[in-house]
């Protein structure tokens, strides 16, 4: 059986009033298609384990989100707006903004079975190959932006490699020019900012006291 962390229990009620329902249906799916599930709190927001990290939530002023710590190998292209915010299905500000519950409950027993099968979550993959790898140089629609942003190529340039990586291989990775066009646009928009591209995942510096 599974276990329910208190701590999300708070969580959910001190969110915002649009996000409670979001959170709380999408909890009550996770318990639904997966029963032994363990809830817990990682980087300040509710997550679920199942054999590791499955999936988790978030609410933030505006909106809410959900993601699956392996989406790329889950989430499919209808519902997969990863770009619009953190978590794979995007911007949440009603319930109707969430798939349908059979897609949702689908996604989450893909997620059970991908971790007991020990599958690693692609961005996860990519980084131990990034440690073998040399950098890439950037394809040339990126750096035909980059050399029109200075901001942006400021920031490019002071770039660990591991960083620079990222970038061109999930540019390069899509498979469609909107999807391209899409991710360059967003590329120079978080670069501009000094943001890597898995910025959303990094953990932040506590507050002194």
């Amino acid at each position: 059986m599974g276990t329910r962390d208190p701590r999300i229990d708070a969580y959910i009620a001190k969110s915002a009033e649009f996000a409670r329902p979001i959170l709380s249906h999408f909890r009550a799916l996770v318990h639904k298609a997966a029963p032994d599930v363990t809830e817990t709190m990682k980087w300040s927001m509710p997550h679920f384990d199942h054999g590791g990290i499955m999936c988790g939530m978030a609410a933030f002023k505006a909106h809410a989100a959900i993601g699956f710590w392996k989406s790329e190998l889950i989430v499919d292209a209808r519902y997969d707006k990863s770009e619009e915010a953190m978590g794979a299905l995007g911007r949440l500000t009603t319930l109707k903004d969430l798939p349908p519950d059979r897609v949702l409950l689908s996604y989450i027993k893909q997620a059970v079975r991908l971790n007991a099968e020990g599958v690693k979550a692609p961005h996860m993959a990519r980084r131990e190959a990034r440690a073998k790898k040399p950098e890439t140089r950037p394809p040339a629609d990126l750096a035909a932006a980059l050399k029109k942003s200075a901001r942006a190529r400021k920031h490019w340039e002071a770039f660990p490699p591991s960083h620079r990586r990222e970038y061109i291989e999930w540019i390069t990775s899509a498979k469609q020019a909107e999807t391209r066009a899409r991710r360059l646009a967003t590329c120079l928009s978080q670069v501009a900012e000094g943001k890597s591209q898995n910025w959303k995942y990094e953990s932040k510096p506590k507050k002194k006291a």
